[in-house]
């Protein structure tokens, strides 16, 4: 269902179709960009879209497509179905045209590559072509165009008679012409002309009664008579009689030609149908070009995620200024189906939300949509829309009535598969009934489980959709410096109206917008600056919180990797273990057998003392040869399992290193001159002092902090040693950035979001490295960077004072900050 009934006026795809059409070849073609229409059929919807990014293809990268000869002979077709009618000659002349460009498309796709175009080849695989309706059109037309003298014998015979006539006509009247000249009644560069299809020779009229014959006609200025002289009215007669002769021949053989062809006529028609498809889909593509259009990921339920979305009509409008347009990212999934834009005026809330509506409805219309390839998008049954002012004189509505209205069937027509898009929810009557009644609607449609796109600027609008699963709020971001929106939804967190800094930007009185504010109450004006001091310290913890899973996924891949190790080593110490077990029994065992070999000698030879001796020089022989290769139990290979077993003993201790944790201990055990660790510094110092709740620690070189019982853990004694070494490197770390470090910054001409950035890292600094005083220079101007540094500064617990700086220092244009420690 699409709703209402004028949703394709209200979103601009009425526009969209006529810059379509501009793309058509011909009629039909037209006709079919006419006849568009939203469907959630998902196969037929692909088939429409895989088609056009075909299409697509072609026009990037084929040169030899055809696209010349599109003619609509439809209603001449449609005409030659009932018996004794017939086609013109122009017509069959354009029968012949169009049938040799789609004998050409489907050879195009014939002779394709396999796989390639295979949508496109679908479609015109279903097309007949008969070489006949060929055939019968040569035999009877020229390729000028023009009916052949050989169609008929009857034809032939006729227009030779038309020939042999006008050739005597001719000779008559050169004759006569050359008489008419030498009595002088014309000029001597008269020639024979033309009137009402007979030969005639102009003459002036003062002279025409010199002449006898007929005057067929004068000219403009009434000078001269064509005058058809009685000599060849006769013969005239007689080539006019020819030519009426020759007329009925020519119908009687484009009624023959009709007739041989009506059997073909249905399958002719469905070769145009079809041609008139390739150029519907060949404009769709070739305006997909126009706006730089693809084809996202097709999802057979509702949703989407869209990456750089485009306003195709606002891209075309800024493209011929030489503007860009600010690309749109927004994601509706089953979490997150609603989502509740709010922000500035002129922010482009509203463009968002046609983007939206108008998006969805051409991608199902089968058009290609400007967004990046790699999104994904839904389909949905029905899309209701909201926009714009609907009050009626006729029907006795007021703006607010059409709105409840259009609310009505919203309620009765919602469903899950329904994308549900409403501008300015809520407005148009006393603000907080109207807030309240648009928050009990937003709470139906959320049970119903709909999706949609609202823009409010109702702050319990902004509540409920904060704290209901479903609905999420989404910004129009607002450069706070410059007081301009930056047209640029950012989605999770609420937006901003900054009503009273638009009017004082705008230049209204202060004194009024000091009495807007205190009408407002104190409570209300401020909601917009809690707001923003809310997403400030949000987006830092979620920075803080980003950056610890970052080191918990580096600790995890660092034990994964000394397990590995660990593992490895393991292995391989068990496998040098056995092969030196084997090698030292083997070793014993030749041994041995040595031994006794000398023995056996010895005592079988009763060998005397030289013999003896040379035995034993053998068994020395081979004692220093087992020494030269260092198989004995002090050379490489016990050099070897050392190395190894060290090895081992090594990724053993860092693993226990690693997954060691600090276990707290009771508060009643701490005491000076304990080794603490410092749990927000991640460091390890030596307790000072104990006054109740509060520890004085000195860490690193000779730096002293002051730190909650709560934020220090005892360091057992086993691992003081070992914490001590680890200390040390990190006491270097901060001594080498204690040096680097400067007291004061320079954030002029940054803007909030990053001149914060910069404070709460030059804060962090301070902080680690003791420096308790610091000095920010932002300048004086409207004071709004000023503003937004002092009400951070404020927010931080480290933080004892701000205060401007000495006026012969710089005054206001300085901040000077003292830290707590």
């Amino acid at each position: 269902m699409i709703y209402p009934t004028n949703f394709e006026l209200k979103t601009g795809f009425d526009q969209i179709r006529e810059l379509v059409k501009e793309h058509c070849l011909f009629i039909p073609g037209r006709q079919k960009v006419d006849e568009v229409r939203f469907t959630a059929d998902f196969d037929l919807l692909k088939e429409w879209l895989e088609q056009t990014a075909e299409f697509k293809e072609i026009c990037l990268f084929e040169e030899n497509f055809p696209v010349d000869n599109y003619r609509d002979l439809t209603p001449g077709l449609r005409k030659a179905r009932i018996e004794g009618t017939y086609l013109e000659i122009e017509e069959v002349n354009d029968l012949k045209r169009s049938l040799e460009t789609i004998k050409a498309i489907l050879r195009f796709f014939r002779n394709t590559a396999p796989g390639k175009y295979p949508r496109l080849k679908s479609l015109a695989g279903n097309v007949k072509y008969y070489s006949y309706v060929e055939e019968r059109i040569d035999a009877i037309l020229s390729k000028q165009g023009k009916i052949k003298d050989n169609a008929s014998s009857e034809l032939r015979h006729i227009r030779e008679e038309i020939a042999q006539k006008n050739a005597s006509a001719g000779k008559k009247l050169q004759s006569l012409l050359k008489h008419a000249i030498d009595a002088g009644y014309i000029e001597k560069d008269t020639a024979i002309s033309i009137r009402n299809g007979r030969q005639v020779i102009p003459v002036p009229v003062s002279n025409k009664r010199k002449i006898s014959g007929i005057v067929h006609d004068e000219s403009a200025t009434g000078r001269t008579a064509y005058v058809e002289p009685a000599e060849v009215v006769e013969l005239n007669n007689e080539i006019r009689e020819l030519e009426i002769a020759e007329i009925r021949e020519i119908v009687k053989i484009l009624i023959a030609f009709t007739d041989s062809i009506r059997p073909y006529i249905d399958d002719l028609l469905a070769s145009y149908d079809f041609l008139g498809s390739i150029d519907f889909i060949r404009a769709k593509a070739l305006f997909a070009l126009r706006i730089n259009a693809g084809l996202p990921a097709l999802i057979n339920s509702a949703g989407f995620r869209w990456k750089q979305a485009v306003h195709p009509l606002l891209y075309l409008h800024h493209k011929k200024e030489n503007l860009e347009v600010v690309p749109l990212d927004i994601d509706l999934d089953e979490k997150n189906r609603i989502l509740l834009i709010s922000g500035p005026n002129a922010g482009g809330k509203s463009v968002c939300l046609k983007t939206v509506g108008l998006l969805q409805y051409m991608l199902q219309c089968g058009m290609l949509i400007p967004l990046v390839e790699s999104s994904e998008t839904g389909v949905f049954t029905d899309i209701l829309i909201d926009i714009g002012d609907e009050q009626s004189i006729e029907n006795d509505l007021s703006t607010y009535s059409s709105h409840l209205l259009n609310m009505k069937n919203f309620l009765r027509h919602a469903s899950p598969r329904s994308l549900i898009l409403i501008d300015e929810f809520g407005t148009g009557t006393e603000p907080q009934i109207g807030g309240a009644i648009a928050e009990a609607i937003l709470e139906s449609l959320n049970s119903k489980q709909t999706y949609g796109v609202i823009t409010t600027h109702y702050s319990n609008l902004k509540h409920f959709a904060s704290a209901a699963p479903g609905v999420t709020n989404g910004a129009m971001m607002f450069d706070t410096g410059k007081m301009k929106p930056l047209f640029r939804l950012e989605a999770g967190k609420p937006g901003s109206s900054f009503a009273i800094d638009i009017a004082r930007q705008i230049g209204l009185p202060e004194d009024i917008l000091r009495n807007a504010s205190e009408k407002a109450g104190e409570d209300h004006i401020n909601f917009d600056r809690h707001l923003r001091e809310i997403l400030r310290d949000k987006r830092y913890w979620e920075e803080k919180r980003d950056r610890i899973r970052i080191s918990e996924k580096r600790l995890t891949a660092m034990l994964d990797q000394y397990e590995e190790e660990l593992g490895m080593t393991k292995k391989m110490r068990k496998e040098i273990l056995e092969n030196a077990k084997q090698e030292a029994e083997n070793l014993l065992a030749n041994t041995n057998r040595e031994i006794e070999k000398t023995i056996r000698v010895i005592r079988e030879t009763q060998a005397g003392k030289e013999d003896t001796k040379e035995a034993r020089k053998a068994l020395e022989d081979y004692k220093n040869r087992l020494a030269a290769e260092d198989t004995s139990g002090d050379g490489k290979l016990d050099n070897k399992l050392g190395e190894i077993q060290k090895t081992a003993k090594k990724y053993k201790r860092e693993e226990t290193e690693t997954r060691q944790v600090v276990v707290p201990v009771p508060d009643d055990q701490l005491m000076a001159g304990d080794e603490v660790r410092i749990l927000s510094l991640n460091t390890e110092g030596e307790i000072l002092e104990i006054n109740g709740d509060n520890i004085l620690v000195t860490y690193g070189e000779s730096m002293i902090t002051s730190v909650k019982r709560k934020n220090v853990t005892k360091i057992p004694e086993k691992d003081r040693s070992r914490r001590r070494s680890h200390a040390s490197r990190f006491d270097q770390s901060i001594s080498q950035r204690k040096l680097n470090f400067k007291s004061e910054i320079d954030i002029r001409g940054k803007r909030g979001e990053e001149a914060l950035d910069i404070v709460r890292n030059f804060v962090d600094d301070a902080t680690v490295v003791g420096v308790s005083e610091l000095r920010i220079l932002h300048g004086k101007g409207n004071g709004i960077l000023k503003s937004l540094v002092r009400e951070y500064l404020n927010a931080l617990d480290v933080v004892r004072s701000c205060k401007d700086e000495l006026v012969e220092h710089g005054g206001s244009g300085i901040t000077v900050v003292k830290l707590d420690f």
